[in-house]
């Protein structure tokens, strides 16, 4: 189960990285008020939403992607930290939560 459970979150943040980094350039990406220094970002984080790891994947161009959460408020953060070291947020929300699926047989359709 565990296997499924990194492939799908490793799905997940591949997709998520590939729509970023394919619609935002690095140029750009240091332009905009959601990226900035790993350990800000990481820091911002843990002390105002509680949010720890919760994932991590190489994405395209060699960017780690990384999905954040919280137990206790429920809220998640994505990611994204490209070569130069600059952390961009991607996307957050509200209602995390680890979800344990099994993977379509093959051949099916799903």
């Amino acid at each position: 189960m565990k296997r499924i459970t990194k492939l799908l979150h490793l799905a997940a943040l591949t997709g998520a990285a590939v729509v970023y980094l394919s619609s935002t350039q690095q140029l750009a990406a240091r332009s905009q008020p959601n990226c900035g220094p790993r350990d800000a970002v990481l820091a911002q984080l843990a002390e105002r939403y509680g949010e720890t790891r919760r994932s991590i994947g190489i994405g395209s161009n060699n960017a780690v992607v990384e999905t954040f959460a919280s137990d206790e408020t429920g809220s998640w953060t994505i990611l994204v930290t490209l070569p130069s070291g600059l952390t961009c947020l991607v996307a957050s929300g509200q209602s995390f939560e680890h979800v344990v699926e099994a993977l379509p047989s093959k051949g099916s359709d799903a």
